[in-house]
């Protein structure tokens, strides 16, 4: 599998990528108040309005760097609706060093051994000759009252 590899802080993280549509620099986001902290708002994208979530916010409380590896993905976020149907929205993902890919056989992934229900995104762990990587599973890095706020009104 073909993953995106970024950092938070000094550990390296991945996100699949054919969940990935498209990666795209930094732009200017329009602030979302009263959104939770690590929202970093809202992409003006093609004419359409995208929530942005800022993993750096979300996993260390704290915003993502502005340089130049730090990149926004867009990914299709899915969402099961109260009558248990599948719909996918777009959703963009501010990760830092996020300018590399690499790629991992599914089955060299292992379980991290700890619960961390607080983060249900942080996935199974792989690894390579510098270290450890974990996979985030985007499909739950959203709590429910935040996938209300951020897909209001959204058609899938």
């Amino acid at each position: 599998m073909l993953f995106v590899q970024f950092t938070l802080g000094s550990d390296r993280y991945l996100l699949d990528s054919a969940q990935i549509e498209r990666m795209l620099p930094l732009a200017p986001l329009k602030a979302l108040p009263g959104a939770p902290a690590w929202v970093a708002g809202v992409l003006d994208y093609e004419g359409a309005s995208v929530p942005v979530v800022d993993i750096a916010a979300l996993a260390l409380s704290r915003a993502s760097r502005e340089r130049l590896s730090t990149r926004l993905a867009l990914v299709a976020y899915p969402r099961i609706g109260g009558d248990g149907v599948r719909t996918y929205h777009r959703l963009g993902l501010l990760l830092e060093q996020a300018t590399r890919t690499v790629t991992f056989d599914a089955g060299s992934f292992t379980d991290a051994g700890i619960d961390t229900p607080h983060a249900r995104y942080l996935g199974p762990l792989t690894r390579d000759e510098a270290g450890l990587l974990q996979w985030v599973r985007i499909e739950h890095l959203l709590p429910d009252d935040v996938q209300a706020l951020l897909f209001a009104g959204s058609e899938a």
